[in-house]
């Protein structure tokens, strides 16, 4: 496997947010989202066995939770799979945050995946594997990072349209962040402001949840590592 970066923080996402997590960032991405903050891994990375993967997370005990990212983590789905068993063997709970765009019918049942369906400002919107919504369990969930009115609307005809609260556990809208943030740690950085989305999401009654990047909130935006 191929690591820009393997460490233990906070789950800064998800419903999982705010809970130890052991964090396996992949190197590699085929997408290029207009408000990306993971570019650092588009290239380069070091390759390790699975034997070693394995190795740094056990250094990390007792933390249990652990995240498959990106870039696009399925890219590597070659040598993720057999990783992603091991683990499950072991007890650990394992996440994975995927575009989408990459078939997901192969990822072991009881992982919890992230799907982030992207939106039209991201300028990826295209890309979403529609098969993949056949995938979906009630442990998984669906993220969309809205930018503007028209990400919004996409989002809200999207759940409609494929009646997604029926197809997974939790629906999660994240306000985009601006790719050149203040030291400040505050919702002024989004570039949408979190405030205006809850509106909209009361108003059309959406079943979802508002989802902030938190670890931008607890550290600087732009730290690493965290």
């Amino acid at each position: 496997m191929v690591l820009i970066e393997l460490y233990v923080s906070v789950q800064g996402e998800s419903s999982f947010a705010g809970l130890p997590c052991i964090f396996v960032r992949l190197a590699g991405c085929n997408l290029r989202c207009s408000w990306c903050d993971s570019e650092y891994t588009f290239h380069g990375g070091e390759k390790f066995t699975l034997d070693q993967v394995e190795q740094k997370i056990a250094a990390l005990a007792p933390v249990k939770l652990v995240e498959f990212t990106g870039g696009e983590p399925m890219l590597q789905e070659r040598e993720l799979l057999p990783m992603m068993d091991r683990l499950l063997n072991q007890g650990y709970t394992l996440l994975l945050e995927t575009s989408g765009e990459r078939p997901l019918a192969n990822v072991p049942k009881p992982v919890h995946k992230i799907m982030d369906v992207k939106c039209p400002a991201s300028g990826e919107s295209a890309r979403f594997h529609l098969a993949n919504l056949d995938t979906l369990t009630p442990r998984d969930e669906v993220k969309f990072v809205i930018s503007d009115r028209a990400d919004y609307e996409f989002t809200r005809d999207f759940i409609r349209q494929y009646d997604l609260a029926a197809r997974c556990g939790h629906i999660l809208l994240s306000p985009a962040f601006t790719k050149t943030p203040t030291p400040e740690r505050t919702a002024d950085n989004c570039v949408l402001d979190p405030r205006l989305l809850v509106e909209w999401m009361l108003a059309d009654h959406l079943p979802a949840r508002l989802s902030l990047q938190i670890h931008k909130f607890i550290w600087e935006p732009l730290k690493k590592g965290v």
